[in-house]
C-alpha cells in the first residue's frame, strides 16, 4: 500500500463568531493508517501547516476503512493575520470550501 499524499484530512469546522476557525474534525496520516476522529483547534491546525503538512478537506467513505473522498488542499496565508482557507486568493476571510460546520 502506498503512502498517501496527503498528511491529515479535515471533515467538519466550527467557527469563532468573527468567521475565524475554531476548531475541525481531523484525520491524521500515521504511516499507511490513519487515526480516529480528533478535534484540533486552530493553533494546532496552523502549527501543522507552517511545518509544511499537507492538509486537504475530504470525508471518509463509509465502510472503506482509510479511503477518502479528498477535495481541495488547506492553505495558510500571511498577511496582517493568518487566514486558513482552501481558496488561492483568501482576502480576509477564512473558509473551507464544502466541509460541513459541526
Amino acid at each position: 500500500m502506498a503512502r498517501s499524499k496527503y498528511d491529515g484530512v479535515i471533515e467538519a469546522v466550527r467557527y469563532f463568531p468573527d468567521n475565524r476557525i475554531s476548531q475541525v474534525r481531523f484525520y491524521e496520516t500515521r504511516r499507511l493508517a490513519f487515526s480516529d476522529r480528533i478535534i484540533i483547534d486552530r493553533a494546532e491546525l496552523v502549527e501543522r501547516l507552517v511545518k509544511g503538512k499537507r492538509i486537504v478537506t475530504g470525508r471518509r467513505k463509509i465502510f472503506w476503512g482509510n479511503n477518502f473522498e479528498t477535495g481541495q488542499r488547506v492553505l495558510l496565508h500571511n498577511g496582517k493575520t493568518e487566514i486558513i482557507s482552501t481558496e488561492e486568493l483568501a482576502g480576509e476571510k477564512e473558509h473551507l470550501t464544502g466541509i460541513p460546520v459541526f
